[in-house]
């Protein structure tokens, strides 16, 4: 299989052979390949060169539908079902149960109802699917797919949004899935669930197929290397995370972001932290802590009932998101397909987008300054795209989490959020931002990192602060940021509301995002934390003053 878009090879002589009754992973850093044989698989796109073969049969699948319709159902990492349709409805979209020529509501709900509590998901199924969480949408999409007479079915990232227990229950579906004959494409960057549920792996590089074998015969080491192209040693002398172990400490300074009591009804209770110039704060806790929605209290993208922020000292009045640009405050958002890209952009746009006020006179954009920056941070960032006008939503999600970085980043911020920044997004990539982290923090950026990563968070943070129900009940520094420190605090009993909870500052050793209609979540339950490029001074163009 062979397919180029605009020049730029996608995929080059690809041969993939999936057996009846296996889980195969397919693997490989962001933009090596993996979505477009996906997509030419399911008739989403055609092929230059190339067929595919279906139980021995020579097909030639137009679009999605036809591939459905012969058995092939795909599960994407962005939920692909309608936001403001019941979730009854996308259940059963297309197959809907009759009765005298209608849609038999009744029954419809009773079977979604049925068919989703053996998923562990407990929702009122009358509700718009929009205002569930992430997890569960996921938990429907993959109902869903699994509900069609399919022969084969593509997981895209599936476990991305899910809770361990969530996950135990896909694989659980997926042994079905595999006992009953059904072939299931398994794509992942969490390694652990490829060693778990998978039997065949299938490594992809730059558009090539560069190998496939026994999953249980590739060492992970050796499959990391073949992932990255880079020798073994270089691997195991790296390490799995990119973050270095000392950062200078500067917790005597004045904190660069200050947070105190903030209270969002429901959601978060009394919660105070602090983040210096050069340090990166952890933010930990269970998925439904309150971690998405304390940052987003603090930038105003949450009203609260109650606290303060102070930046570099200085009173956050009334708090809105631009109020927290102009004072130096932004974040990265878990969902960046719907709260971070604009899809229909270009790359040039979607990053100059938060800049244009500083790039422009009398209305007039400076195309020269846009484009000055552009170029920058797109070779800082190391963005990987066919140029600056490429549509940002032709990219991979690692190379459109660094697109979004870059929007930021070219304001010069004082204090960055950053949810689930490498949520989604390869090794390769992942190792990128964490080391974009690093190098932010020492030119004196301060970061507040929120991860569901375990490693991430112990790795990469100066100091951690836990959250449970949504109330502050840890904070670690030091020696004391560790894997058994954090499952420890999450073990104690919440903090009374209203108690503050400033962390004390002993010396450092330098997504859950729900929808505000739902203050309950999505109908799970709590679950133990999940698995899992320097940029200079930007040009002189984005210095100037503040919109």
């Amino acid at each position: 299989m062979s397919k180029s878009f605009a020049g730029v090879h996608a995929l080059r002589e690809v041969d993939f052979t999936l057996r009846r009754g296996e889980v195969h992973a397919l693997i490989g850093e962001n933009g090596a390949g993996k979505s477009t044989l996906i997509k030419v698989i399911t008739g989403v796109h055609r092929p230059d060169r190339g067929q595919v073969r279906l139980a021995g049969e020579e097909r030639e699948f137009r679009n999605p539908l036809e591939a459905q319709s012969a058995g092939i159902s795909t599960i994407y990492q962005e939920v692909n079902l309608v936001p403001l349709m019941s979730v009854a409805r996308n259940l059963h979209l297309g197959r809907e149960p009759r009765r005298f020529g209608l849609i038999d509501e009744r029954a419809m709900r009773r079977a979604a109802t049925e068919i989703l509590g053996r998923y562990g998901v407990h929702v009122d199924v009358t509700r718009p699917l929009r205002t569930l969480g992430l997890g569960a949408q996921q938990m429907v999409a993959l109902a869903r797919a699994v509900q069609v007479d399919a022969r084969v079915v593509i997981m895209d990232e599936p476990t991305s949004s899910l809770e361990p227990r969530e996950v135990e229950t896909l694989f659980s579906v997926i042994r079905g899935l595999r006992e009953r004959g059904i072939a299931v494409v398994y794509v992942s960057h969490r390694l652990d669930e490829l060693y778990a549920i998978c039997d065949r792996v299938s490594v992809m590089r730059d558009g090539r197929m560069v190998h496939t074998g026994e999953m249980a015969d590739l060492e992970r080491l050796r499959l990391i290397s073949l992932m990255l192209g880079r020798e073994m040693s270089t691997v195991r002398a790296e390490g799995t995370t990119a973050f270095t172990a000392e950062r200078e400490d500067r917790t005597d300074a004045q904190p660069a972001l200050r947070a105190s009591d903030l209270t969002v009804r429901h959601r978060v209770h009394g919660v105070s932290l602090d983040v210096h110039p050069g340090e990166v704060v952890g933010l930990g806790g269970l998925l439904g802590a309150g971690r998405s929605e304390t940052a987003k209290a603090i930038v105003g993208a949450l009203p609260t009932d109650r606290g303060a922020v102070e930046v570099d000292g200085r009173p956050l009045g009334r708090r809105s998101p631009a109020a927290a640009i102009r004072a130096g405050v932004v974040m990265l958002p878990e969902d960046r397909k719907a709260e971070g890209i604009i899809p229909s952009l270009s790359v040039r746009e979607n990053i100059s987008l938060a800049a244009l006020p500083r790039l422009s006179r009398a209305g007039v954009v400076s195309s020269a300054k846009q484009d000055e920056i552009v170029r920058f941070f797109m070779e800082r960032l190391r963005i990987k795209a066919s140029g600056p006008d490429q549509k940002v939503s032709d990219l991979s999600g690692g190379n459109q989490q660094k697109v979004m970085l870059a929007r930021w980043l070219c304001l010069n911020p004082r204090v960055l959020l950053l949810d689930e920044p490498t949520r989604g997004i390869d090794v390769g990539a992942k190792a990128e931002v964490q080391s974009l982290i690093d190098e932010l923090a020492k030119d004196g950026l301060g970061v507040l990192l929120i991860s569901s990563d375990l490693e991430e968070l112990v790795e990469g943070s100066d100091r951690v602060v836990v959250l449970k129900d949504g109330r502050a009940v840890g904070h670690l520094s030091g020696e004391d940021v560790t894997e058994e420190a954090l499952l420890s605090a999450l073990a104690t009993a919440p903090e009374p509301v209203g108690e503050p909870a400033t962390a004390p500052r002993p010396p450092g050793r330098g997504g859950d995002g729900r929808d505000p209609a739902t203050p309950d979540g999505d109908g799970r339950g709590g679950a133990p934390f999940g698995e899992d490029g320097a940029t200079g001074a930007a040009p002189a163009a984005v210095k100037e003053e503040s919109p």
